[in-house]
This record gives structure tokens, sequence and C-alpha cells, in this order.
């Protein structure tokens, strides 16, 4: 445990525009420090040059520089996720990684049992569970106020076309991108297993409408399950959508009552018919990351900072755990094999 008075020291791997967001985030926070960035490529060329801290071009040569800190928040392409954390782990040091935990349940065990082994922390970014929306219907499910589950309908429509996936990139390729449900919409998939839990009876029919010449997998996908705590559901997702995002949301059918939860990333609570229950009033959902030509996930970072810090001082617990993240990756993977069988992918 870092005493109370200890600044928690953190470096961040990956110095992308979600890496850069992580040691921005860093710098806000009290009690934190940052104290190295790391990246294959450049300093200038990532334009990490402001936040003024050594930089490292490789995380074994970050990890034999002698620096002291206590946390690696690895934010690399998804290939690499689960390599870097052991490696981090290893070197004793507690980690923060990016979704997806990594690209295959195997990778996630080999996470945890180091982790295990050397008793260090890992913790997984799902940020979207700190959006208001999120953690009402958390409270509402949890409640038992929808009654049975029924019915769960998850739609994730968004605009990831060439401004996204640039020749050369990571980005669309199997080895470090791994698939639109891992890089896109792994947040959303989290919340339905964080609010119904895991799922069986899987179906599927998947295509490439617009993506044949850009990435090596899938963009758009009808996936059909049933939950195992009762109830069926279903994922309706696609990257083809024109232009920009259209949606992403949940509708819950319950026993009593009825929900949808909308907008461009699940942050507006469209519809609640629960006879008997008033709403509260929620407060408001930060915006989406904003990359330019696309949009991302509610910019919740910082939350995710501020519980590593609680829960390495001993004030709280981790609200995304490795297990969790385990989860959700093994969720996508057993999609993928009756996507794989479909459209005869290895």
């Amino acid at each position: 445990m870092i005493q109370k008075d200890q600044k928690v020291k953190f470096v961040v791997v990956g110095a992308g525009h979600i890496g850069k967001r992580h040691a921005e985030m860093i710098r806000r926070e009290s009690e934190a420090e940052l104290v190295a960035l790391c990246d294959s490529r450049s300093m200038e060329e990532c334009d990490a040059q402001l936040f003024n801290v050594p930089f490292f071009n490789s995380i074994e040569e970050l990890l034999n520089s002698g620096l002291k800190f206590d946390v690696v928040n690895i934010c690399t392409p998804n290939g690499l996720h689960a390599r870097q954390s052991i490696a981090a782990l290893e070197n004793r040091r507690h980690v923060v990684c990016e979704k997806p935990m990594g690209l295959s349940k195997d990778e996630c065990e080999k996470v945890i049992f180091k982790s295990l082994q050397v008793s260090k922390q890992v913790f997984c970014v799902m940020q979207n569970r700190y959006s208001p929306p999120s953690e009402w219907i958390k409270s509402v499910v949890d409640g038992g106020i929808l009654g049975k589950t029924f019915m769960v309908q998850l739609n994730c429509y968004w605009n990831r076309d060439d401004r996204y996936y640039k020749k050369g990139s990571w980005k669309g390729t199997s080895d470090l991108d791994g698939g639109t449900l891992f890089t896109q919409f792994s947040h959303f998939i989290d919340i339905m297993y964080w609010l119904f839990g895991d799922i069986k009876n899987i179906q599927g029919k998947f295509a490439d409408f617009t993506h044949q010449d850009l990435t090596a997998f899938e963009d758009s996908g009808f996936v059909s399950f049933d939950f195992i705590n009762g109830g069926m559901g279903c994922i309706n997702y696609s990257t083809s959508v024109a232009d920009k995002n259209l949606e992403s949301s949940i509708t819950i059918i319950g026993e009593k009552g009825s929900v949808k939860i909308g907008g461009q990333y699940m942050n507006e609570v469209e519809i609640c018919n629960i006879p008997g229950y008033e709403m509260p009033e929620l407060a408001p959902t930060n915006p989406g990351n904003d990359y330019g030509a696309y949009k991302g996930s509610a910019a919740n970072h910082n939350y995710v900072i501020r519980n590593v810090i609680d829960t390495l001082k001993g004030r709280t617990s981790a609200t995304t755990n490795a297990l969790e993240g385990l989860k959700v990756v093994e969720i996508i993977e057993r999609i993928y094999e009756v996507r794989n069988e479909q459209l005869n992918l290895q």
C-alpha cells in the first residue's frame, strides 16, 4: 500500500491519443506524479514535449532505467497489451491496462497469474462505467427495480472509415487490432456484462460492407445469445456508418419496466418507463473523446486515474478488476469463434 502522504508515481507506455490523455489526467491529480513517457516513435513525432518528463523508446528501456515509479499505464496497440503488462508486473509494478486486456482469454490468464504471483494490481480501463447513466442503470438493475430481465439489445453504430484506418497503421490488423468488437465496442460489451453477467448459446451473422481494403476483419454483425442469469440479448454493431457516429445504445425490457440509454456513446437516458418509479436527475455525462474526424467513448479517464490512486492508498477497490477485463475478452473471443466459422477466418 502506498502511504497517504506519498504521491503515486505513474509512467505511460504508448503516447498516442489515449496515452497522452492518461498522462494529462495524471498531471491533474494532486496525489499523482507523471514520471516518464514511452513510445516507439520519437517524442517529437508523438508531440509529447509539453509533458517535460523523460522519454523512452521501449518498455524494456524504461523498466531498466532505474527510475522509481509505482504504476505502468499500458496505452499501446491491443496486441501488445498482455505482453507489456506482464513485463511491468515482472518488474514489480502495478498495471493500468487500456481495453482490451488482451486479444485472447489465454493472454489474460497469463497476466492475472503474474499479478497474483507478484502481488500487484491490474486495473482495466472501462471508463464508461463512470458515466452517470451507467451508474444509474447499475443501481436500477442491482436493486431489482426492473424485476426479471427479459430482453437486452445493445446497438453500436459508429463511423470508422479511411480517416481512421490509415495505411501503415496498426488499426485494422488482425495481430495488433484484433477486430471491431475489441477496439471499438468492448466498452459497451463491458457495460452489458457488468449489468447482466455472462452469456451462452451465441449465434451470429457477420459482414464486411465497406472495409475490404482497410481492415483484416468484419465491420458489422448481428449477435444473439442467452444470459446465464436469465433473459436473452443481442448485439448489433457496425463501423460502416457514413460520415459520423450514429449511436451506442442499450435497451432493457424487464418484468417491471423498460429503459433505453442512447446517444453516440450511451450517454443519454432516452426512455425510463417503470411504473411507480421516479427517475432521479442525473449529472451531465462527460463528452466523448474527440479525435477530430472521429469520436470515441466518454472522456472519463480522470475517474480511472483517481480510482487507481484511491485503491493503492487503501481507500477503495478497483472499479474494473482483471477478472472482469478477462471476461469481456472471453465474450468477444467466443463471438469471434462464431464469426470465424461463418467467414472462414483464422
